[in-house]
C-alpha cells in the first residue's frame, strides 16, 4: 500500500530529531504529488521549523494539489513557530494524512478541524500505533504533566548490582555501556539520589561525541552534597537541579553560587516528596528522566507509582553473596500478588549482555 510507504518514510524522518526536540514531539512529513515525493522534512531541534514547514519549503509550488503525510496532527497555535495549518492552507495542499491526533491541549483535534473548515480533505489513523510509540515520551508528558521515568539498572544473572563489598565496575560490557549513553542523549534528564553522588561522585553526562548532556537531578533532602562533588563543580556547564526539603541558607547560597538550581520540595516521611518533584520538573519542561538511582531511590520511585519504563541490562555473570546489593531496596513487597507489574516490550542482545525493556502494567501496578 503506497500510503503506508509514505507514512513509514515520515516516521523514519521523525526519528532523526530524537534527543534534540524535547519537550516537543518527534514529527516527520512527506509531500506526494502524482505518485512522486516532492518534499520531505522533520522537526530537527527545539525551537526550529516544524516538519510540515520544512517539507513545504522543499516542495515549493509543487505542493499545490498534493497530499501531505505527517506523523502527528499539524499544530494550529502560535508557539516557538507559527501554526503549521496556516502554512498548509497557504500552500494549496489538497489532502492531509495524519497518523494520530496531537494530545497537546492547545491542539487536540483543532488542527484537523481548521483544515476541514477550509476544504482540505483529512484522514487520521494511518499507522497510529507506530506514531504513538514514536512519541511515547511526548504523549505521556502532555497527558500527565510530568516526565516519563525510565528506571535503568544493570545486574548479574543472580540479580546483583554490586558485590557484598560494594564493587560494581563493570557489570556489563562496553557495547551495553555505550547504549546507556545513547539513552542519556535521548532523554531530557537523569536522576540519582545523594547516596549515589557520595559513593561514586559521578558526572552523569553523555560521553558520546555528538551527544547532548541530560539535565542532572539529584534528590538530596538535607543538601548533604559536598561543593567538591563533580556535579557541583560542573553545574555551570550542565544544568543541575538539587531537590531538597531542609537546609541552612549558607549552604543554599554556596550551591547557587556554583550554578546549581535548587528546588525546595515538601517533606514526605523525611524525604523529598517525589510526586511533587515530578510535577515541578514537568513545569521546567523536563519531559523524561533516566532514573539511575541506587536501591533506595528506586524503591521510593516504585512505591510512589512514578516508574513508567524499565531498562534492565542483564549480564552473563553470577556474583552471589547474601548481602550483595540488589536493584530495589526497602522492605519490599510482602504479598507476591501485589508486586509492581510491568510487561515486556523488547529484548535486544548487546554484545554479551541483554537489554530487556519493560512498560508499566497499570492492571497489576494498581493493586497496591
Amino acid at each position: 500500500m503506497k500510503e503506508k510507504h509514505y507514512m513509514r518514510q515520515a516516521l523514519w524522518l521523525a526519528e532523526k530529531g530524537r534527543g534534540k526536540v524535547n519537550p516537543n514531539p518527534l514529527v516527520g512529513a512527506v509531500i506526494v504529488r502524482a505518485g512522486k515525493v516532492v518534499g520531505e522534512g522533520y522537526h530537527g531541534y527545539y525551537g526550529g521549523p516544524h516538519a510540515e514547514r520544512v517539507a513545504l519549503k522543499q516542495a515549493g509550488e509543487l505542493a499545490k494539489g498534493a497530499t501531505l503525510y505527517v506523523t502527528l496532527e499539524p499544530c494550529c497555535h502560535y508557539g516557538k513557530t507559527p501554526p503549521c495549518t496556516e502554512a498548509i492552507l497557504k500552500s494549496g495542499i489538497s489532502k492531509v494524512v495524519a497518523a494520530t491526533l496531537d494530545p497537546n491541549p492547545l491542539v487536540a483535534g483543532r488542527g484537523i478541524a481548521k483544515l476541514l473548515e477550509n476544504g482540505v480533505e483529512v484522514s487520521v489513523g494511518l499507522m497510529k500505533e507506530q506514531s504513538e510509540d514514536l512519541n511515547r515520551v511526548f504523549n505521556h508528558y502532555m497527558t500527565t504533566g510530568r516526565p516519563l521515568v525510565c528506571m535503568k539498572y544493570a545486574m548479574t544473572m543472580d540479580g546483583k548490582i554490586a558485590t557484598a563489598s560494594g564493587k560494581s565496575r563493570w557489570i556489563t560490557g562496553e557495547p551495553a555501556r555505550h547504549k546507556v549513553h545513547e539513552t542519556r542523549a535521548e532523554l531530557a534528564g537523569i536522576m540519582v539520589g545523594s547516596g549515589t553522588v557520595q559513593a561514586d561522585d559521578p558526572l552523569l553526562t553523555c560521553r558520546l561525541p555528538q551527544g547532548r548532556n541530560p539535565v542532572r537531578v539529584v534528590c538530596d533532602s538535607r543538601l548533604s552534597i559536598e561543593p567538591e562533588a563533580q556535579i557541583v563543580r560542573t553545574a555551570g556547564e550542565v544544568p543541575t537541579y538539587l531537590a531538597y526539603c531542609n537546609a541552612n541558607e549558607s549552604k543554599c547560597k554556596q550551591l547557587r553560587d556554583s550554578g546549581v538550581h535548587l528546588i525546595k520540595v515538601t517533606e514526605d516521611d523525611g524525604r523529598v516528596d517525589l510526586s511533587e518533584l515530578m510535577s515541578l520538573l514537568g513545569k521546567q519542561g523536563i519531559d523524561s528522566l533516566l532514573l539511575e538511582g541506587g536501591a533506595s531511590l528506586n524503591e521510593s520511585m516504585l512505591k510512589a507509582g512514578l516508574v513508567d519504563q524499565v531498562h534492565l541490562y542483564l549480564a552473563p555473570k553470577v556474583w552471589g553473596g547474601a548481602s550483595a546489593k540488589t536493584p530495589v531496596g526497602g522492605l519490599g513487597i510482602d504479598d507476591p500478588e501485589k508486586g509492581y507489574g510491568f510487561k515486556l516490550q523488547d529484548v535486544e542482545r548487546i554484545g554479551e549482555d541483554l537489554l530487556l525493556t519493560y512498560e508499566r502494567n497499570d492492571h497489576v501496578y494498581g493493586n497496591h
